[in-house]
């Protein structure tokens, strides 16, 4: 089975998964699509849940979890013309509070001024990440899930405001920009997290048949709403050591993510990279994180390797604290709880069952330094190599 797995999962959720489907519709401006995954993940020691980062529940040796990769969500749209158009997507996942509670994931009206031209305001998917659009769309991915050590570095997944794209062709080749701009926020770990005069752009250009190089780069500032780093902030501000305090402080603090990626899928071969970069003004560490992936298609089955690393270039937090003194020992654990660097090597293999169902294994073995992004870690669970075992089913309709 030769196809280009996200143009299948994006026709689908337009509406196209069925002949039936598509014919009840036919006539009316609505269509109704929806995905989903059924997942369980365990690993190979106790200490420690992994999970996708900002969740506060997952899997370890003693208990299979279903609430890593478990999702299901709903895509309504309207289109009234050729020019206007309208989506909301319902999405229900393991959030920051721990909730499966459906949110609006997308809500945003569309206008296609010329057939290269659009624009869109309201609720629109964060286009920080090659498959942004379709990263919860697990049907759409060769992996199980998306590299954490890359993707778990921007914690919103859409935002409210406006963006506008244009398409051209140069030299014969598709060139896609992209502007955006408006406001975020999410919850990691119970503690909300605010994005305000968010603004970015994006380019897309196909190099040669079947691939792509992406450039990506997203600026704005940042609050992260932590009691605990407001009380500690607070309490160095009244020490000679208030300027340690203003380092860790997280409110209203500009913060960027870039990126670049190259996609290829062309007959049997699929492979993706991408190499990305925070950085902030606060105790959130600036990061480095890069993955590769390479698979082959053989009939209805893909196996795939991939290799992927999250890096701490830098706290951010010049401890000039005497060691002597206990605000040192404060400041050295909030800043450690941020930095969550690891290395892993993942192997898969994915079998599409049916046209729109796909089931997935992935074994990931993961080198932490500290906790890595594992939670609810204990002592004895630092610098450790974990194997992680996942299985899937993903579907579409």
């Amino acid at each position: 089975m030769r196809f280009q797995l996200g143009m299948v999962a994006a026709a689908a959720l337009a509406g196209l998964g069925t002949g039936a489907h598509a014919q009840g519709q036919a006539d009316s401006i609505f269509s109704l699509s929806g995905f989903g995954t059924a997942g369980l993940v365990s690993t190979s020691r106790d200490g420690a849940d992994y999970v996708i980062p900002g969740q506060v529940r997952g899997g370890n040796k003693s208990s299979w979890s279903g609430e890593v990769d478990s999702k299901l969500g709903v895509q309504l749209g309207a289109k009234f013309n050729n020019q206007f158009s309208a989506t909301v997507q319902v999405l229900s996942k393991q959030d920051g509070d721990g909730s499966f509670w459906p949110d609006i994931e997308w809500a945003f009206a569309k206008w296609q001024v010329t057939p290269g031209l659009a624009l869109r305001v309201g609720r629109i998917g964060g286009p920080f990440f090659a498959v942004s659009d379709f990263r919860d769309v697990g049907y759409a991915n060769t992996w199980l899930r998306p590299p954490i050590d890359v993707y778990g570095q921007v914690p919103v997944s859409h935002f409210d405001g406006a963006d506008v794209s244009w398409q051209t062709s140069v030299a014969g080749k598709t060139l896609t920009l992209q502007a955006f701009g408006g406001k975020a926020s999410s919850t990691v770990e119970t503690v909300k997290v605010e994005i305000k005069s968010l603004v970015g752009v994006n380019a897309t250009l196909e190099l040669v048949d079947g691939l792509n190089l992406r450039l990506g780069h997203a600026t704005g500032k940042l609050t992260v709403h932590s009691t605990g780093a407001a009380q500690l902030v607070s309490l160095l501000r009244q020490t000679p050591f208030a300027s340690v305090g203003d380092e860790i402080d997280p409110t209203d603090k500009r913060a960027s993510f870039s990126g670049i990626g190259l996609s290829y899928d062309v007959g049997n071969w699929v492979a993706m990279a991408e190499y990305t970069k925070r950085k902030t003004k606060s105790f959130i560490p600036d990061t480095t994180g890069w993955y590769a992936t390479l698979g082959y298609r053989i009939g209805k089955f893909t196996p795939y390797a991939t290799l992927s690393r999250l890096k701490t270039d830098d706290t951010n937090v010049n401890n000039t604290i005497p060691a002597v003194l206990p605000q040192r020992a404060l400041v050295d654990y909030a800043v450690g709880l941020q930095s969550t660097p690891q290395k892993t090597i993942g192997l898969g293999v994915r079998w599409d069952a049916m046209r729109n169902i796909a089931v997935k294994a992935q074994i990931d073995s993961i080198k932490t330094t500290g906790a890595g992004q594992f939670y609810n870690a204990l002592p004895s669970f630092s610098d450790k190599r974990v194997s992680v075992y996942s299985l899937a089913v993903d579907f579409v309709f």
